[in-house]
């Protein structure tokens, strides 16, 4: 039965992982919808001083995404030790778990903060379309 409940954490600790990373990846990184980068640099057509300002709001946030991402990973790992050491849904890995959630959510939180400083650059005309994608993108069903 302790297998049973190891398995169990390991796919539930899994589970909250990729919908962590898929709630964000919505948001910077749509693949479906070729992209918010792809979008912002292709479909709207940006003036010089737009394009360098959102290159390096890029080249800032992938620094932050590295970091974050990093952490997430490193919190999953406790979570493989807590489990290895508990063999049970018990305090140790209830409080890994917790930290990987934090850890996702510090990553969600940084990529919607980067959206808006995207938004930001854009002019009032750009923005409507850009919100358009936005809520699109996140309103979307991911089967699709």
């Amino acid at each position: 039965m302790k297998k049973f409940h190891l398995v169990l954490a390991v796919l539930l600790a899994a589970l909250a992982g990729c919908l962590g990373a898929l709630a964000a990846d919505r948001w910077a990184n749509n693949d479906a919808e070729g992209g918010l980068h792809q979008f912002v640099h292709d479909e709207l057509s940006l003036t010089a001083d737009q394009e360098e300002r959102l290159d390096a709001l890029e080249a800032r946030f992938a620094v932050e995404q590295a970091r974050l991402e990093a952490s997430a990973r490193a919190a999953n790992a406790q979570l493989a030790q807590a489990m290895e050491t508990e063999h049970e849904y018990g305090p140790e890995v209830s409080a890994a778990i917790d930290e990987v959630h934090a850890r996702m959510g510090d990553l969600q939180k940084a990529t919607v903060r980067h959206v808006f400083d995207m938004r930001e650059i854009l002019d009032p005309d750009q923005q409507l379309q850009f919100d358009r994608k936005v809520s699109a993108a996140l309103t979307r069903d991911p089967r699709d």
